[in-house]
């Protein structure tokens, strides 16, 4: 199973003992609210956690996909308080298929203030 087939099976199990094998552990994550690259697996997996958590539901989907050797960007869209959000994972693996870096963009404006709402709001129920 390469490093994005893991990626799409934790999505769709949400399973975070699979996310956190599948994070290195030196994994930098890049959020669209947060100015400095978090680093390391202890803070990116509380991101990614959070992010499956408040973007993640039923109507997330991926609607596009880019490979490349080490790396995916994967377009996503999903609704969420009546606001449609639109974005792309930018993921690079290393060659176990772990995650090294993860960087997550995403638009309208509206959609992002949203989503730093969100967010704020699901990493402080996991402090």
């Amino acid at each position: 199973m390469t490093g994005l087939d893991s990626w799409y099976a934790y999505m769709k199990s949400h399973d975070r003992a699979a996310l956190w094998d599948l994070l290195h552990p030196d994994a930098i994550f890049e959020s669209p609210v947060v100015h400095s690259p978090q680093r390391g697996r202890d803070i990116t997996f509380k991101y990614l956690s959070s992010a499956e958590k408040v973007l993640g539901g039923p109507g997330f989907t991926y609607v596009g996909e880019w490979k490349s050797a080490d790396g995916a960007v994967l377009e996503f869209k999903n609704v969420i308080d009546g606001i449609e959000i639109n974005g792309v994972d930018i993921i690079s693996f290393d060659t176990e298929g772990r995650i090294t870096h993860f960087k997550v963009m995403v638009r309208p404006l509206k959609a992002i203030n949203m989503l730093h709402r969100l967010m704020a709001e699901q990493l402080a129920a996991q402090s």
